[in-house]
């Protein structure tokens, strides 16, 4: 097993923003998912109350309820050993996978003196987090398919209809100028240019991240269109475009792969890419998505994410009718002509452009990477690998099934900043280390392009006078998600 020349993050620096999640992220994470099952369970409660007391549905539902508790009550007890760093505790055998990969992992951490958790990797104990919580559901009757992050991943996604519908019309836009694009190159590259931003910053849209998130956040976040992407620009710290572009015209009949990261309007911006590539240039052929199985960090897409988007996203009543002509009451004031994404029309364009890739879905042109109806916790070979504890350096012997899938990609598109973590190994980089240098034994492996917005302390690829001039403005450049 490849090991780097360098020590993971951890949570022993007080000024790292690992410190900051064990000791503030995490505690809000775990609050949110209590909140969630306590309103469910007062929901249920309200059912029992309009029920015949002696009916069957009142029992099952009361059963329900209690299951509930218990799971808050194991979510509790884990927010408040947690607070005061004591020992991961194993997980049980709940039937699902990787259990035993888990356990084997914290026992030799705990024999090294690194078993609490305020002592383990960083990136080892968000993994064994995300699957540990799913343990106290699995371990369940009535909660086993329940993902405690739904609802929130639904909430933001309405959220961000005035995004979603200005892209529609972007994209209904090419869709009436295709000849001309096909006609001249260089105009195809500038609107790839505007595609590759728009799914980069798609990723700013973290729930795992963005634990207060007001609607208006939400809006600055995913704003489209040139003026915001040129406002962004300063921003970008590694800039490839130009690299990723003539690889991509280099492709006959290419397959692209994306590794999922966020559900809801970071899935949507992956949906336009995909797109753009398949319906607008001629080099790519086939998109394949590759979702998590289980509830991951809180937003990771999972197979009935991706299954419900489309059907969301083709719904009439998913969307309110009033986000179409949300406007300030200064933009009021001032006049403003309503923009694209509150046209009536953008509805009609978010259902051409949506029932094309269902149609897409169909024929095999996109796909993911299991079987569409794959239900939470289950396994599969092509895609247990990407929820494991490991870094993505040793990917051709621990997940051999994934890796060989990706072999023969033309190019594979790494979404977001845990791919980004599992890519580099979350360890100590100097910021100026090379990308190629980062990947260890999975570079050369496949072609590989990472989209990421900053969201933990691991930077590579950074010029170093650019690195130690932001290192030095006391800006947390490093995991702000700007």
């Amino acid at each position: 097993m490849y090991e780097a020349p360098y020590s993971p993050y951890d949570f022993t620096d007080k000024n790292s923003f690992a410190y900051e999640t064990v000791l503030k992220r995490w505690p809000i994470i775990l609050t949110n998912i209590i909140d969630t099952i306590y309103r469910r369970n007062h929901d249920f409660s309200l059912a029992i109350a309009e029920k015949d007391p002696s009916g069957e549905d009142m029992r099952i539902t009361q059963a329900t309820i209690d299951e509930g508790k218990a799971i808050i009550e194991r979510i509790g007890k884990l927010k408040y050993e947690m607070a005061r760093d004591r020992p991961l505790e194993p997980i049980q055998d709940d039937g699902e996978p990787q259990v035993e990969i888990y356990n084997t992992e914290l026992t030799k951490l705990t024999e090294q003196g690194k078993g609490s958790w305020f002592q383990v990797p960083w990136l080892f104990s968000e993994c064994f987090l995300y699957r540990l919580l799913r343990s106290y559901f699995v371990q369940s009757t009535h909660w086993k398919s329940y993902d405690p992050f739904l609802l929130q991943k639904q909430d933001t996604f309405k959220k961000s209809s005035r995004a979603i519908f200005q892209l529609a019309t972007t994209m209904h836009e090419l869709e009436r100028d295709k000849e001309k694009l096909a006609a001249d190159p260089a105009n195809l590259n500038v609107i790839f240019k505007e595609m590759i931003q728009i799914c980069l910053w798609g990723n700013a849209t973290d729930l795992s991240m963005l634990t207060h998130l007001s609607h208006d956040d939400i809006q600055n976040l995913q704003s489209v269109g040139r003026d915001a992407q040129a406002a962004r620009s300063e921003y970008i710290l590694t800039d490839d475009q130009d690299k990723v572009w003539s690889h991509i015209t280099g492709l006959k009949d290419g397959q692209v792969d994306f590794v999922l990261d966020n559900a809801g309007f970071e899935l949507f911006t992956d949906f336009v890419f995909a797109d753009f590539l398949v319906t607008y240039t001629p080099y790519v052929s086939k998109v394949v998505f590759h979702p998590k199985l289980l509830p991951w960090f809180v937003s990771d897409v999972t197979p009935p994410d991706f299954k419900s988007a489309i059907s969301s996203l083709l719904s009439p009543a998913f969307f309110p009718p009033e986000s179409e002509a949300q406007t300030t009451a200064h933009e009021q004031s001032e006049g403003a002509i309503p923009t694209p994404s509150e046209r009536p029309e953008s509805r009609t364009h978010l259902r051409e452009m949506v029932t094309r890739w269902a149609g897409y879905l169909e024929n095999g042109v996109f796909a993911l990477s299991v079987p569409i109806d794959t239900p939470l916790g289950a396994s599969d070979i092509k895609a247990n690998f990407w929820t494991l504890p490991y870094p993505y350096w040793n990917m051709a012997e621990l997940g051999p099934e994934v890796y060989n899938g990706l072999k023969n990609s033309g190019l594979v598109i790494f979404k977001g900043d845990l791919n980004f973590r599992k890519l580099t190994g979350d360890v100590r980089w100097p910021a100026w280390t090379p990308f190629r240098e980062a990947l260890g034994p999975l570079a050369g492996s496949f072609p590989i392009l990472s989209l990421r917005t900053n969201k933990a302390d691991v930077v590579v690829a950074v010029d170093k006078e650019k690195a130690d001039k932001l290192d030095k403005s006391g800006e947390h450049w490093r995991y702000n998600g700007k």
